[in-house]
């Protein structure tokens, strides 16, 4: 009776434990959700993404060229730049009857974005994590950090070897300014996968919070790193 007595009490026990574990695992998702929904609300009132007609913002939905265009020059006033105010570019593929016509043009013009062989820019190409991520920061301004600093901030990443090598100083800054949403658990940057619309959201949503609150810089006294003109 006794030893029946004692495995009741482990079966009960581990039942326990699995129920707690379950409950964590359940509030940690909804404060995640929450966390995701709060920073999508924020990008969306702040007019820099919007939802489509049935009140859906498709977080897994890619972005393309063309759209990457539009929310950096409605992000960053690209428009303002002194660039900005040269003649259009031809672009064979973006037509001025284009809906992002004047976004991509923006973008060209300031440098932000660039077109591809034969001057054409392939607005509906979709666009991967690194290539989104260094062209925002890019608009933001890469910081000049010296190789050792970028190998030092990438170096937390197993994944980081696969960012272009173009793309390693703006992929540095991006990171040290917090704009990318690395895999939980693995703290991965997943650099080739897809860009997605809750990638870019998330990226706004910590760029509007530096308008608010500047970056912390990880040691004390350290002058900040010089940040170029976005190009």
């Amino acid at each position: 009776m006794i030893v029946l007595a004692t495995e009741r009490i482990k079966i009960v026990k581990k039942l326990v434990s699995i129920f707690l574990a379950a409950l964590v695992q359940g509030v940690t998702m909804a404060v995640q959700s929450q966390q995701i929904i709060d920073r999508i609300d924020r990008v969306v009132s702040a007019g820099l993404m919007q939802k489509d007609a049935t009140g859906n913002f498709n977080p897994q939905g890619l972005v393309s060229r063309a759209e990457l265009a539009v929310i950096l020059v409605k992000t960053f006033g690209l428009e303002r730049r002194k660039t900005a105010q040269k003649p259009d570019r031809e672009l064979p593929d973006v037509p001025k009857s284009y809906w992002a016509y004047s976004a991509i043009q923006t973008a060209v013009k300031t440098g932000t974005m660039s077109g591809y062989r034969d001057g054409m820019f392939f607005p509906n190409q979709r666009v991967t994590r690194a290539e989104a991520l260094a062209i925002f920061a890019q608009a933001y301004g890469v910081f000049q950090f010296p190789d050792a600093s970028i190998y030092e901030i990438l170096a937390k990443y197993p994944d980081a070897g696969e960012i272009p090598n173009w793309a390693r100083k703006s992929m540095a800054t991006a990171l040290y300014e917090g704009f990318v949403n690395v895999e939980l658990g693995t703290n991965k940057i997943n650099p080739l996968k897809p860009m997605t619309r809750w990638d870019i959201a998330y990226a706004l949503s910590k760029y509007l919070e530096r308008q608010v609150r500047p970056t912390s810089l990880p040691v004390p006294d350290e002058p900040p790193p010089n940040r170029g003109v976005g190009r």
